[in-house]
């Protein structure tokens, strides 16, 4: 582990500990911090339910599923599941950007594929947005909640403070 990791988790460990305890914020040695930090972005499309684009929590963001949205119109963009797959990693780096992050400081990803079949060309655009910073993944078939979308993604990532 390198020393500025290191040294960025001793210093998160007591903020870490009493998010544990459900605190919200806490003071230490007066300085305030807040434990959770919800996250709006403006270059993303408008959550369709009641969530947030992402959380921020003990240097973790927390990235809700995004899918193939219109980041001005919030209207699903129906297309190949390349076409998806590119649409939608494009709001998840639109959300970490907003977060302070990038696709870089992703370690995990769920992708959630209409058709299974699917996975070859999904993986493919993945590949292109992901290439040597490889987060850890799992990769299943599902019901999706938007009529007709074929992919929809979250992801975890970790930029300590």
């Amino acid at each position: 582990m390198r020393a500025r990791a290191r040294l960025s988790l001793l210093l998160a460990l007591p903020v870490m500990i009493l998010q544990r305890c459900g605190l919200r914020s806490a003071a230490i040695e007066g300085e305030e911090y807040d434990m959770i930090e919800r996250v709006t972005a403006s270059g993303a499309p408008k959550p369709q339910g009641p969530y947030s684009h992402a959380v921020k929590a003990g240097g973790f963001i927390y990235v809700s599923g995004q899918a193939a949205l219109n980041p001005d119109t919030s209207a699903a963009e129906i297309g190949t599941v390349a076409a998806e797959t590119r649409r939608t990693i494009e709001n998840i780096k639109a959300i970490l950007e907003a977060s302070g992050a990038s696709l870089a400081d992703v370690v995990k990803c769920s992708v959630f594929l209409a058709d299974i079949r699917d996975f070859k060309a999904m993986n493919a655009v993945y590949a292109e947005y992901f290439g040597e910073a490889k987060p850890a993944r799992t990769t299943v078939q599902a019901v999706l909640p938007a009529a007709g979308l074929k992919v929809e993604i979250d992801c975890i990532a970790y930029r300590p403070e």
